[in-house]
């Protein structure tokens, strides 16, 4: 193995700077590494933006979200929710009332989801953080006035600004009236003047709109009830262990969600799209190492001369294809080594200067395209390299003794 090794060392790295061999094993070398940096920065780039997504709606989704699994509308009497909140790990805890209403504003008008609150839900849930709030402050109750904040989706479509005068209009059908003669007695309506617009994601920017939670019960008469209850935990918390505690004490008749299961259909869209990604690359990188198998080709052509040496000294068949399949692997290998080091280096790079900037000058979320690098990434690319690299001198190595004659 040492000897086969030392040849094709040397086929690999020629001491002649005019080496026909020296090329041939160059551009192929080039040919692998530019895969793999393909492969390093595109999954690099999937990473980074599922957890930009992640990020943002982690400002929107508490850690935990209870919702009751067979109706709308709940009481904290329906179950044990003073266990709930003195679970160790949970930091703080927050009832919502969420419902559908038509908003108005001036001539306009929106279908859009309202989201009733308390007071302190910006702190709660980081809505009043200056990267998320584009206009205005997060404010929904200052004495004696009440505010909505506007998802900037909303605020869009409205045609809406902070500096107009003019209220949002909340109408919603109400419950149990019979009589629809009359429309005005049939709707409930009430007024708010906005405060801010946040920019979160476009799901949650263009169909939110953020209001007191008294507020949202009087409009929905849901007075003493909530559609959900959110639990905010500590950093070092075992997520899924607090999820299985509060679905022991809550039972059946409610839902317990995580993050991912309150988008469920973005992560899945993500994860499919980073790992259908993956197999693209691969396939491309089958079609390149097509260059790999004709260089191995080319290299066991020129290198007849030294295999009828080689043969002349005693070597056999089985060490001669030894030294063009190692020729081969460290072909491939150098190229994976080498991409893979690049690769971060360009990752590195544009995660800490932003090198490839977002078009729109800043005015998203992000200036510059998000990446983040993982380890499993890494060992991935490095093990479909080489094993793609092993299949294409194989191939080659396999026909020697019909080349040689």
């Amino acid at each position: 193995m040492k000897l086969a090794f030392y040849i094709a060392r040397r086929y690999l790295i020629s001491k002649k700077s005019a080496n026909i061999i020296n090329l041939i094993s160059g551009i192929s070398v080039a040919g692998v590494t530019v895969g793999t940096i393909a492969f390093i920065v595109v999954l690099s780039v999937f990473n980074g933006i599922d957890s930009f997504i992640k990020t943002m709606l982690s400002n929107f989704d508490p850690d935990l979200k209870i919702e009751i699994a067979e109706g709308k509308s709940f009481t904290l009497n329906d179950a044990d929710f003073q266990a709930v909140k003195n679970l160790e790990g949970v930091v703080s805890y927050k009832e919502v009332v969420e419902e559908n209403a038509l908003l108005m504003y001036d001539n306009r008008q929106k279908y859009v989801t309202v989201k009733g609150v308390e007071d302190d839900y910006g702190e709660f849930s980081g809505l009043d953080s200056d990267t998320i709030l584009r206009e205005g402050q997060f404010i929904l109750t200052k004495e004696p006035h009440e505010f909505a904040v506007v998802g900037i989706g909303v605020a869009y479509d409205l045609s809406l600004g902070l500096s107009f005068r003019s209220p949002l209009k909340f109408i919603v059908p109400k419950k149990e009236q019979k009589s629809r003669i009359n429309l005005e007695n049939a709707l409930n309506q009430d007024y708010l003047f906005p405060s801010g617009i946040f920019s979160l994601q476009q799901e949650i920017d263009d169909k939110y709109v953020i209001v007191p939670i008294e507020f949202a019960r009087n409009l929905f008469e849901l007075e003493g009830r909530l559609t959900s209850f959110e639990l905010k935990l500590k950093p070092e918390a075992d997520e899924e262990d607090i999820k299985l505690q509060v679905k022991n004490i809550l039972g059946d008749q409610f839902v317990v969600q995580d993050r991912f299961e309150q988008h469920e259909l973005i992560h899945k869209v993500t994860q499919s799209e980073k790992w259908i990604g993956f197999l693209i690359l691969s396939f491309i990188l089958v079609i390149a190492s097509f260059n790999l198998l004709g260089s191995l080709t080319m290299i066991i052509i020129d290198k007849k001369d030294d295999i009828k040496i080689l043969e002349g000294m005693g070597a056999d068949k089985k060490l001669i294809k030894r030294i063009f399949l190692l020729e081969g692997w460290l072909i491939s290998f150098s190229g994976a080594l080498i991409g893979l080091l690049l690769g971060i280096a360009l990752v590195w790079a544009q995660a800490e200067f932003g090198l490839l900037k977002l078009p729109g000058g800043g005015s998203f979320a992000l200036s510059a395209y998000p990446v983040e690098l993982q380890l499993i990434d890494v060992v991935a690319t490095f093990l479909v390299v080489i094993a793609i690299g092993f299949l294409a001198s194989w191939y080659p190595v396999r026909n020697l003794s019909q080349m040689d004659s």
